[in-house]
């Protein structure tokens, strides 16, 4: 089983956004019920948000650690950085949830090593693939995930044009 995709990671029996034990960061854990918001040394998430509450979900992606610091944001807001994410929100998760509807974002801590091109478009593939096709909740669920990443960490960003239409057939024959 591949452990990761970018900023996603198995950890234990589950799937990580971002590195938990980076000191003074955050993760984001993916359970069955929703996503949890943690801060290492604290034992409780600071937040859990069902999966049926989510509208929609994106991930935003930095390639180092360092493209997520104010200085890179200060940059990309200079349009030095090109289409590049960049900035603290640079890590993070966000979407649209209900009751009540409101945006919603969390910031997540980078690992030390730095994600692929290939993994960074990926990952946001996965997770726009998922939002479009309601299935939302199989993020949740480790198995399926699991088997989402086997199947996508080895493609290459070379077919481009067929990436679109394999992260949806990865997701489609997985089943919602």
């Amino acid at each position: 089983m591949t452990g990761h995709l970018g900023p996603l990671e198995l950890v234990g029996d589950h799937w990580i956004i971002g590195d938990p034990k980076r000191e003074g960061g955050s993760c984001l854990v993916l359970t069955p019920e929703g996503v949890e918001h943690h801060q290492p040394g604290v034992p409780e998430p600071l937040s859990i948000i069902p999966w049926a509450r989510f509208m929609e979900l994106y991930i935003r992606v930095t390639y180092k650690a360092w493209h997520a610091t104010r200085t890179m944001g200060v940059l990309g807001a200079l349009g030095a950085n090109g289409p590049m994410e960049s900035g603290p929100s640079g890590c993070s998760v966000g979407g649209l949830v209900r009751r009540p509807y409101e945006p919603w974002s969390v910031n997540y801590t980078h690992h030390e090593r730095p994600y692929t091109g290939n993994h960074v478009y990926l990952v946001k593939e996965l997770f726009r693939k998922t939002s479009e096709a309601g299935a939302l909740h199989r993020l949740g669920d480790p198995e399926w995930l699991g088997a989402a990443v086997d199947r996508l960490a080895p493609f290459s960003t070379r077919w481009a044009l067929s990436l679109n239409r394999q992260v949806r057939e990865v997701i489609e024959d997985l089943g919602t």
